[in-house]
């Protein structure tokens, strides 16, 4: 478990971080998102939604849980803006006080991410859900480029932001493990969150397809990589 969390406190980091190094170069990060977004939402369909309800024997009860994810994320969406999948955003937009609700949205998201990497599987041993790690991950780094896009001013890469790239990276390790003290007390209550978040990556996946092509022209290059997302996200659920 401990390589799991330096692997989720590592990708949230080299995300941000790489702004400050290639954020002039990088002008499109468009395919890569839409490569990660498939990712994850072949995850989500392939691997957590049928553990979830191989777990549970009330799954009305689960499809109730991961609608409320789906909805719920949509709610954090009006205080991130989107930043979680990619979307970065002019600083003279963000007030301090929106800086502030900006990082509890993105920690809350970011924190029940680290949750799902502790589930006990049918399919899988415990920590061993590489494929959904590996979504978890492209999900993250652009996630993190674009929050230190919204906050940096001036080129500058000052103690503020450490602060906050800091905050963000660790908690996705700290949903981690304090989730595992949740499935030490109570098992069901930990699977209906991870119902939650499968609600909330069905959300952000989708959201990620559709920005894509906001004239919802159909686009080989979409496609192809899309595809090719959803391949990769196969190949590792079924190899790995």
């Amino acid at each position: 478990m401990v390589i799991i969390l330096l692997v989720l406190f590592a990708s949230a980091m080299l995300g941000g971080l790489s702004e400050r190094f290639l954020g002039r170069r990088i002008h499109d990060i468009r395919y890569p998102l839409i490569f990660a977004g498939s990712f994850l939402f072949s995850i989500t369909i392939i691997h957590i939604l049928p553990e979830v309800f191989a777990l549970s024997d009330k799954p009305m009860k689960i499809g109730l849980y991961v609608l409320v994810g789906f909805f719920f994320q949509q709610f954090l969406e009006y205080f991130t803006s989107g930043i979680e999948h990619g979307h970065a955003h002019q600083h003279s937009h963000i007030g301090s006080g929106s800086r502030v609700s900006l990082l509890i949205a993105l920690m809350i998201h970011s924190f029940l991410e680290g949750a799902l990497l502790t589930h006990h599987s049918p399919f899988h041993e415990q920590h061993e859900s590489y494929s959904l790690l590996i979504g978890i991950v492209l999900h993250k780094m652009p996630a993190a480029f674009a929050l230190v896009t919204t906050l940096k001013t001036h080129d500058r890469f000052d103690s503020r932001i450490w602060v906050i790239l800091i905050l963000f990276s660790i908690s996705s390790p700290i949903g981690l493990l304090l989730s595992n003290q949740i499935m030490a007390l109570s098992p069901e209550v930990l699977l209906l969150l991870f119902a939650f978040v499968s609600g909330s990556f069905l959300h952000i996946s989708t959201t990620i397809f559709v920005e894509s092509s906001p004239n919802h022209h159909f686009a080989w290059r979409k496609f192809v990589v899309s595809l090719i997302g959803a391949s990769v996200a196969i190949g590792t659920e079924y190899l790995l």
